[in-house]
């Protein structure tokens, strides 16, 4: 410490009591820097061990976020060989609950009628396709969208054409759903004969090859839109209109006495009754085979005699459901329309059957004049009508 003080007093010029003082003071600091280095460390290391730890369970929740979305294997032992047989996932995060639209049936009230069968459907027909008796009915004159019923005009029109069934065809981007931007197996590119687009159709209800059959028909889809329209006129469909291939649009719109005229039509077709009660069909595309299967339960059970059916849905339209079949000996035509839900449509169909089945055969005898139609002026309140309302409602 005195040659410190001695060193500061010939160095600065200080005098002597004041160099001590300041000799005193460089000395414990000196003494006290070691500590201080040491605090500073070990302060220094708790602080990156709080942020190593902080990142390491950042890392762990993130790969726990990842394992969480990522399906877990299920692996059984089966004939001594371990496979997978399942894949589970975490729970979905759940989105805010939006209730869907009406459909135009259940906003013109029709699904509040009660029948004594208390069918599912808003809108019902049940008649004997020999004679015309009606056998049952319920709200038969209301004219609604029809989905994809739409599709059997689709093929009437298509088989009275008599375009060539094994011409090739090409799905484009023409055929994209811009309506309700439904997705299809068919890619753009995809190429397959007539007959299996009209297969497709009728049997899976494929909108893209309902599309392409529009679209090649000679004039395009406005000359098949046209030809549906003078077909329904010849049928005597008076309350209905078509304004696509598809049945996407709900200004596709129809009653059930019409359909049944349309099914009628149908069903005298062989091809049109062969490619709707399908139950499945594979198609090779591009070197793969895709299978397809009906939309209709009931084909698929087999425990029905079905001749023709057709499946149909839409927001609009609800479930729908028209079928040929043959009850206690006796031709029927069904049509069901605005079903509440995907499977009530055939729950109505069974709960009619068995009613029928409890009925007395028929009688035979001469067929009666089809059932009348209000035209669309003079019917129920129209579909764009109500439509209109919604809008304007902000439903």
């Amino acid at each position: 410490m005195f040659r410190t003080e001695s060193m500061i007093s010939l160095r600065f010029g200080l005098p002597r009591l004041t160099a001590f003082a300041t000799a005193a003071l460089v000395s414990v600091a000196m003494m006290a820097a070691p500590a201080t280095y040491a605090a500073t460390k070990s302060t220094a290391a708790k602080t990156s061990a709080k942020k190593t730890q902080k990142a390491v369970k950042s890392t762990k929740a993130v790969a726990s976020a990842k394992a969480a979305a990522s399906p877990r294997k299920v692996i059984v032992l089966k004939n001594g060989k371990r496979s997978v047989v399942a894949a589970r996932h975490a729970a979905p995060v759940r989105a805010a609950f939006v209730p869907a639209k009406p459909s135009l049936g259940e906003a013109m009230g029709l699904r509040d009628t009660e029948d004594a069968l208390s069918l599912r459907s808003s809108v019902a027909l049940v008649m004997d396709q020999n004679t015309n008796e009606v056998l049952f009915q319920k709200n038969s004159t209301a004219v609604l969208p029809i989905a994809s019923i739409t599709k059997l005009m689709t093929a009437l029109v298509v088989m009275d054409a008599r375009l060539p069934m094994d011409e090739m065809l090409t799905v484009t981007e023409d055929d994209r759903d811009t309506e309700k931007h439904s997705s299809s197996r068919l890619r753009f590119g995809t190429t397959l004969t007539r007959h299996e687009m009209l297969l497709l159709a009728l049997m899976s209800s494929e909108n893209r090859a309902a599309s392409v059959l529009g679209r090649s028909y000679p004039g395009g889809l406005p000359a098949f839109v046209s030809a549906m329209n003078k077909k329904a006129r010849e049928l005597g469909m008076n309350d209905s209109h078509f304004v696509d291939s598809s049945g996407l649009s709900s200004s596709n719109v129809s009653s059930a006495v019409d359909l049944a005229r349309l099914v009628n039509a149908a069903y005298r077709n062989p091809t049109i009754r062969e490619f709707s009660t399908q139950p499945e069909h594979e198609v090779s595309v591009a070197g793969r085979t895709m299978h397809y299967v009906s939309t209709n339960r009931l084909v698929r059970g087999g425990s029905w005699e079905i001749g023709l059916q057709k499946t149909g849905y839409i927001s609009e339209a609800g479930q729908c459901l028209v079928m040929q079949t043959r009850v206690n000996d006796r031709n029927v035509v069904m049509v069901f329309l605005d079903s509440v839900g995907k499977l009530s449509r055939f729950a109505d169909a069974t709960r009619v059957r068995q009613w029928l089945e409890h009925q007395p055969p028929s009688a035979g005898g001469q067929p009666r004049p089809f059932p009348s139609t209000p035209n669309l002026t003079q019917g129920p309140k129209s579909p764009a009508a109500v439509l209109a309302s919604q809008q304007s409602h902000g439903t």
